[in-house]
């Protein structure tokens, strides 16, 4: 996977877009890596499955680091700079697919948090969740439709947290039996989920 920059917010932002081999995209998938701080990347393994389930989807893919990861300029900001980041790639990616492309927005962990603050602008036709960080953001509420997926015995952020965040809103969670935050031995199943449940319809 080669890697290129693209002008962001504060500067270089640095992207992996794939398009599909042999066919027209059937939706944009937006993909936004963990904690900056905590070593997130748009190389996580975590990041990494979404794109690998989205691209079999006949998706064009587009991950991207955030600011003062990897090449991209810039220094953490709390989650403000970082969806002016994701802003960035999104209109980058979209300027490369036709105009009705459908645009599916996932997010892991910390990832979550800044595919929720971009709600009001990207308007996804599907919203995937892995791991959301309820615990140390305010995410706010989601669409019905919203895909949630958690580990049982995630350490980072309890599934309590999680299933306290959901209820209310009737929101349904897929939770992997024995899995901790980052799916370690289950990324396999995380994508195969992934595929499953996510649906493509054309605008």
């Amino acid at each position: 996977m080669t890697t290129q920059l693209i002008d962001g917010p504060s500067g270089a932002l640095e992207i992996a877009f794939t398009l599909p081999a042999n066919a027209p995209a059937m939706a944009l998938a937006l993909i936004c890596h963990p904690h900056p701080q905590f070593g997130g990347t748009m190389d996580n393994k975590v990041v990494q499955t979404l794109a690998k389930a989205f691209a079999e989807l006949a998706c064009a893919t587009m991950r991207f680091n955030f600011r003062g990861v990897g090449k991209s300029a810039g220094v953490f900001d709390d989650g403000v700079g970082e969806t002016e980041d994701a802003a960035a790639a999104l209109a980058w990616a979209r300027s490369q697919l036709p105009e009705a492309t459908p645009l599916v927005a996932a997010g892991f962990s910390f990832g979550c948090f800044v595919q929720t603050m971009l709600l009001p602008r990207s308007q996804p036709q599907q919203l995937v969740l892995v791991g959301p960080a309820v615990n140390r953001f305010k995410i706010p509420e989601v669409a019905k439709d919203t895909i949630i997926i958690h580990g049982e015995e995630d350490d980072v952020v309890p599934l309590a947290d999680v299933m306290n965040w959901a209820r209310p809103q009737g929101l349904p969670v897929t939770v992997f039996p024995g899995a901790g935050h980052f799916f370690h031995g289950r990324l396999t199943e995380l994508k195969a989920v992934i595929k499953r449940n996510v649906t493509l319809t054309s605008r």
